[in-house]
């Protein structure tokens, strides 16, 4: 990687069909895939051949972490009116065959990071999404299903989750929660939803109204420590961007500024270590879907602006598959 621009070596996930239409009016800002896609290229963060399509996902990689019972329904499109308004989406083939590209599209970039030290989706973290349901916008829970599916292929053994988006990961934190080879850390608004909260590893909750300095000193301060106990062969970021000022759902007020110094600690903090690192954007609803695309984009600016980090360690799974180890739980 080099400071000149362009994330050389970096590989970007991405699909067409992950915008589909939703009915008039609907709050969710799907078309920001699409138009954070075209940003990357017109800035030259992202050149073609660094885009990938998502690799395939079948079924039996979906029972890693979803029950056949969900999946049924969402194959059949018998999820109940109730659940429906639960997840707050509406069902359709379009919105099943996006939820397993945009899953797909995290296990392909996860393997990139491995290979490569760092990568994308551009879609992902959904974070809210159970192993029995979904909800808050999210059908799949991609990231444990590509934590599962590559602890299967002992491609790893351990694995950190970084979610600071603006809501818990409360599915995640469900999922994992009797799993001590994954770490979950999630710094989110206090009285923001989900209001039921499930128990991360680290859960750091934030006040209404919580600006830069405060928000950066609790990273600053939690982020190393996180690392140091997951001991994880690959870390995932859910990037999420609905703590900026103003974002409809958020309740938080960072600034820009706040949020690109977000990027760049977490960057560096992981990639320092010499830990591969895949990002993933969780949510965003700023006022305009160009506005959220463009937050969005702070996160790879920051990619692109790094400097050279130490190379993967290759060896680091089978390394730490052969050892017992625990994480202790607050």
């Amino acid at each position: 990687m080099a400071g000149d621009g362009h994330t050389r070596g970096m590989k970007y996930v991405y699909h067409p069909s992950y915008q589909i239409a939703l009915p008039a009016g609907h709050p969710f800002p799907m078309s920001k895939y699409g138009l954070l896609k075209d940003k990357l290229l017109s800035e030259g963060i992202m050149a073609a051949g660094d885009l990938a399509l998502p690799e395939p996902i079948d079924r039996p990689t979906l029972e890693l972490v979803h029950t056949d019972e969900y999946l049924a329904k969402l194959e059949a499109s018998t999820l109940s009116p109730v659940e429906q308004r639960k997840l707050g989406l509406p069902w359709s083939e379009a919105l099943w065959q996006r939820s397993r590209l945009a899953a797909a599209g995290t296990l392909t970039a996860a393997r990139a990071a491995l290979a490569q030290g760092m990568s994308a989706n551009l879609a992902g973290g959904t974070h809210h999404a159970f192993a029995d349901h979904g909800e808050g916008f999210c059908v799949l829970n991609d990231v444990a299903i590509a934590i599962r599916q590559l602890q299967a292929e002992r491609a790893i053994a351990r694995a950190a989750i970084i979610d600071l988006d603006v809501h818990q990961g409360n599915g995640t934190a469900a999922i994992f929660e009797a799993e001590d080879a994954v770490f979950t850390f999630s710094m989110h608004g206090e009285r923001n939803y989900p209001l039921a909260k499930m128990r991360s590893n680290l859960d750091v909750p934030l006040a209404d109204g919580t600006q830069d300095a405060e928000y950066l000193d609790a990273l600053r301060r939690h982020l190393p420590q996180v690392l140091e106990r997951a001991n994880p062969d690959l870390v995932f970021y859910l990037a999420g961007v609905d703590v900026a000022a103003g974002d409809r759902y958020g309740k938080l007020a960072l600034t820009e500024e706040g949020i690109r110094l977000r990027e760049r600690w977490v960057i560096d903090a992981v990639r320092g270590r010499g830990l591969p690192l895949a990002i993933v954007l969780a949510g965003g609803y700023a006022p305009t879907r160009e506005r959220t695309a463009e937050l969005h984009m702070h996160v790879f600016r920051e990619c692109a602006a790094s400097s050279e980090f130490p190379a993967v360690d290759t060896r680091r799974p089978a390394a730490t598959a052969a050892r017992s180890s625990e994480i202790a739980r607050p």
